[in-house]
């Protein structure tokens, strides 16, 4: 028997089937990885997000790359953890901003900028030696974080 087509509803886009294989596909090779080569994933992923976590309350700690780079290891170790990532409130969001366009929100570019000027501001004042170098690495950081588009 076959089925009718609705008219009312829409077909789903060849790309959008392929994106469902392919994430299928990538979930079931997580699946039947060997645990020892999704352990070391899952820890660097676990450690990642407590730094990125760490780094909400501390201001030298930054909570973007960190939160990024947890979605990286999970997305090799277990895709339970980076979905739970992706859909969380807080961090979802600029983990999808952040693959889909490579974008980092306004508020996190402005926090960002701030604590680097402000430990800038403290290792020269505390640092013996090469106080210029946290400054000079900030900088470089800050360069790259205002060429990217903003979400």
């Amino acid at each position: 028997m076959s089925q009718a087509v609705d008219p009312e509803r829409p077909t789903e886009a060849p790309e959008a089937v392929d994106a469902v294989v392919a994430d299928d596909a990538t979930t079931s090779a997580l699946e039947q990885a060997a645990l020892w080569r999704r352990l070391p994933w899952l820890i660097g992923g676990a450690l990642s997000l407590l730094l990125g976590v760490i780094g909400i309350f501390l201001p030298l700690l930054p909570t973007t790359p960190f939160v990024l780079l947890a979605a990286f290891c999970f997305a090799r170790g277990s895709a339970r953890c980076e979905a739970w990532l992706l859909a969380h409130p807080r961090f979802g969001p600029m983990v999808v901003q952040w693959r889909a366009r490579r974008a980092v929100p306004l508020r996190a570019k402005q926090l960002a900028w701030g604590m680097m000027a402000l430990s800038s501001a403290i290792s020269w004042a505390v640092m013996p030696v090469l106080p210029w170098l946290p400054a000079v690495c900030c900088l470089a950081v800050g360069l790259w974080l205002w060429r990217l588009p903003t979400a």
